[in-house]
């Protein structure tokens, strides 16, 4: 196995995780809970979609793959490496809002962790989308906060999307054959290292709500 295939297994995940989910937030677009959040939605998707394109373009310029608008639309379905989290419909606001806090979270220590990358353009690209980033945890650390300290309803609402985008969530940093070459080459920590550096960001905020984990 080549250090080119790794790279780019790693790249087509990152892209098409970002593509899907900002497709998915997209959706409320015109339908928000409030103006704020109609707003607040619709411009990280936006995020979310330039994120993809620009993973896409380093696949195209570097390793020689279609250009973006071919990767995106006229790929297979099967052949998406994206999480399942990022698929899911929409559903109520508190399980996109839910769903929003654990993907960010996890993107945020993901490009975090890059930024040491040994493959120069990536870890370049980091720096840029860590920036964008840093808003969306901000956001929704506020409303996980907010709603989960609100009302008795509001609450175990949260708990509810807690406990059905969890399991789900676990799937972002599903391992594949090509992570011990992205180890060896200095590239990437590794998606065991990303999910134990997500847990505990986002533990703590969930307990100041009295939010808890499920049993899985």
């Amino acid at each position: 196995m080549s250090k080119d295939t790794a790279l780019k297994a790693l790249l087509y995940k990152m892209a098409d995780d970002a593509l899907i989910i900002g497709h998915r937030n997209s959706e409320w677009t015109g339908i928000g809970p409030t103006l704020e959040e109609d707003i607040a939605f619709s411009s990280m998707a936006q995020d979310k979609v330039g994120h993809s394109f620009q993973l896409y373009t380093l696949l195209e310029n570097k390793f020689g793959e279609a250009n973006p608008d071919q990767l995106a639309f006229n790929r297979q379905e099967t052949d998406f490496k994206c999480c399942q989290l990022v698929e899911l419909p929409i559903g109520e606001y508190d399980f996109s809002l839910m769903r929003h806090f654990l993907f960010d979270h996890a993107e945020y220590h993901r490009y975090d962790a890059l930024l040491d990358s040994s493959f120069e353009p990536l870890a370049q690209l980091a720096q840029k989308i860590k920036g964008e980033l840093k808003y969306h945890i901000l956001h929704a650390n506020t409303w996980i906060k907010k709603l989960g300290l609100a009302t008795e309803e509001s609450h175990a609402r949260l708990q509810t999307a807690l406990k059905e985008a969890f399991p789900y969530a676990l799937g972002i940093f599903e391992e594949d054959a090509q992570e011990e070459m992205l180890l060896q080459e200095g590239i990437f920590i590794g998606e065991k290292a990303l999910q134990e550096k997500w847990l505990e960001t986002i533990l703590p905020v969930l307990e100041s709500t009295n939010l808890s984990l499920p049993s899985i």
